[in-house]
């Protein structure tokens, strides 16, 4: 039996599901059934007091009961910390994960962005406030994903008249995927690598496949792709006009998973008084030696990713043979620092763009619809905060039981896109309208600059787009 069972008969995440599973596996050795297993985990799970002697199961058992004397002592808060959606529709799984996250006993203050969808503990899109806390579920699964924006010094007919030569570079000094990396004399140099990466155990042990993984790109909907950015006027410090850009998206890759998954598992164990919809907002506080350990692997892991992202551009360029006129970015999983309201807090934006005031930011659309640099007008009800994209307006499983490449294809050919590879669970009618979603946040971003993408690369799925 796995854990996703287990928690459905009623096995709590945390010390009593490492019981569970011990409890599982002995009772496999002495013949239980399938069918027996999932009914006495019930039945422990329902009554854990009658099974406190019992040899196979009193160690689940006595968990358990802890488990229900530490929710006992919960004090749950009156009523949830306020917060506030932008956007129309959003989704109801979303819209729930972000009142369960107001209950916490340390929120502050939340914010829902109009590219809303569900997650883990907090919804994507989420930003929440928090006191003297850190939530590794609140920052995600992929910490510090970002974007990255170079103005090249290519001229846009470039994307016609040498796109051999694009596509080759991207192909070449690209690489994506689970476990995707450089070997051997390609891998990848970079000061990141110097850094002090015995601040956490899990950055100590990753730290060769963090080296190996450097100026890498993951799945889904990461991607790096050549486009025209679109200046109305004088910004940036360039002047109006068309440019060729090259933009990306990813985050810390596999070592940035295993800290997430580390912490997010040690705070669940740490706050088993947590009732069920609130364990993945599990937290830290500040002052504890998990938390400054999960905060110190946090902030290397936005110095990895700024890296990976650096040597990704870096290497395009130095292929194309090119100056770079122009450099943006931004994360959008993280935590920060920072004060609202005279209040000293922990602002956590799952999936979501910081946007203070004269802040630059890029908010990407999807693979064949724009993107826009903007730049905060740091609305205080968002925490200083906009969307980081359109956001997915169906689940992956669903994306790919609704549609075949010929849609896609012809959603690309109508907008003069060629994909080089992705799955089909990234095809733009997967996702929400970035216009829709762009003027539900005009409040919080002023747009500045319009991405079209043109040429786009990301890890490939279980489908390609046919020829």
């Amino acid at each position: 039996m796995k854990a996703r069972e287990l928690n459905n008969l009623g096995v709590p995440k945390g010390p009593a599901m490492k019981a569970a599973l011990q409890a599982v596996g002995e009772a496999d050795k002495r013949g239980y059934t399938p069918a027996a297993l999932r009914e006495t985990v019930r039945r422990v799970a329902e009554s854990p007091e009658s099974f406190t002697d019992d040899d196979t199961w009193a160690e689940l058992a006595r968990a358990l009961l802890s488990v229900r004397s530490a929710r006992a002592r919960y004090e749950s808060r009156d009523e949830p910390a306020p917060w506030k959606p932008w956007g129309e529709n959003l989704d109801d799984n979303a819209i729930q994960q972000m009142l369960h996250a107001a209950m916490l006993p340390v929120s502050v203050r939340g914010a829902l962005m109009p590219d809303a969808h569900m997650g883990y503990g907090l919804p994507i899109g989420g930003v929440l406030a928090t006191d003297n806390a850190v939530i590794p579920y609140a920052v995600g699964m992929d910490i510090a994903c970002r974007m990255k924006l170079t103005v090249l010094d290519l001229p846009v007919s470039a994307l016609a008249s040498q796109r051999d030569r694009l596509r080759n570079a991207l192909q070449r000094e690209t690489n994506f995927g689970v476990g995707a990396e450089f070997r051997g004399k390609n891998r990848r140099e970079h000061p990141v690598m110097d850094a002090d990466w015995s601040v956490s155990p899990v950055t100590a042990q990753n730290k060769d496949k963090a080296w190996s993984q450097l100026g890498t790109s993951g799945s889904g909907n990461h991607f790096v792709e050549f486009g025209v950015l679109t200046l109305p006027k004088d910004d940036l410090g360039l002047t109006a006009g068309e440019y060729l850009a090259l933009l990306s998206h990813s985050g810390s890759r596999g070592t940035g998973g295993n800290v997430a998954q580390h912490y997010s598992k040690l705070a669940m164990d740490t706050h088993p008084e947590l009732p069920r919809e609130l364990i993945h907002l599990a937290w830290f506080g500040m002052n504890t030696q998990p938390g400054r350990e999960y905060w110190a692997a946090m902030e290397l892991m936005g110095q990895y990713a700024a890296a990976n992202h650096e040597l990704i551009h870096q290497y395009i360029a130095r292929n194309l043979r090119v100056d770079v006129l122009l450099d943006i970015e931004n994360h959008h999983n993280f935590a920060w620092k920072e004060n609202h309201d005279g209040r000293d807090v922990i602002v956590h934006r799952k999936g979501a763009t910081p946007a203070g005031v004269g802040m630059i930011g890029i908010i990407p659309g999807s693979m064949a619809t724009p993107g826009f640099v903007v730049r905060g007008r740091g609305s205080s009800d968002a925490l200083h905060s906009a969307s980081h994209g359109a956001g997915r307006k169906m689940s992956r499983k669903a994306a790919k039981e609704t549609f075949t490449w010929s849609d896609g294809k012809k959603f690309l050919a109508d907008r003069g896109v060629e994909l080089i590879s992705a799955g089909l669970d990234e095809v733009p009618m997967a996702y929400k309208d970035i216009e829709t979603v762009m003027a539900a946040q005009s409040d919080l971003v002023e747009p500045i600059a319009r991405f079209d993408p043109k040429l786009v690369k990301m890890a490939p799925g279980g489908e390609r787009p046919e020829d």
